[in-house]
């Protein structure tokens, strides 16, 4: 089990991305799925059998992030302007972003050109490594 304090960020792995929560006091966890939107959990029902996974966060980042959570705003749950990071960096930034699928939308744009242009199966395959790793790049400056 995973150690966290309430206010940390708790994610799983979901597929090829990783699905994220915020611990709350009662050992409970707030994220956003697509069939319940935001809403809060069980840890079990949240880890779902996989590896639970904790980043610490700073004291100030915490006590927003409960704020947030204490003001029981549900919302519903959208890919592509509020998923499970949209929900969990609202919580502690300010921000509703999500560089997992800024990434992907990126590699994925990249292939499409990259393929357009060559029809080459490994090209396209370097093009979506290509534009993941300048879209994390970029995201980190």
């Amino acid at each position: 089990m995973a150690r966290y304090l309430p206010g940390d960020i708790v994610s799983r792995r979901k597929g090829f991305v990783m699905h994220k929560g915020i611990a709350l006091r009662d050992g409970r966890i707030l994220h956003n799925s697509p069939f319940r939107g935001e809403h809060i959990c069980s840890e079990a029902e949240f880890r779902d059998g996989k590896k639970l996974y904790a980043t610490r966060l700073e004291r100030h980042q915490r006590a927003r992030a409960l704020r947030e959570a204490d003001r029981n705003i549900s919302r519903g749950y959208n890919l592509f302007t509020n998923n499970c990071e949209h929900t969990v960096n609202r919580a502690t930034t300010g921000i509703a972003e999500s560089p997992q699928l800024q990434s992907w939308i990126a590699g994925v744009g990249v292939a499409a050109l990259t393929f357009a242009v060559t029809r080459h199966p490994g090209a396209t395959i370097a093009g979506y490594a290509l534009g993941r790793g300048l879209a994390n790049r970029l995201r980190r400056r």
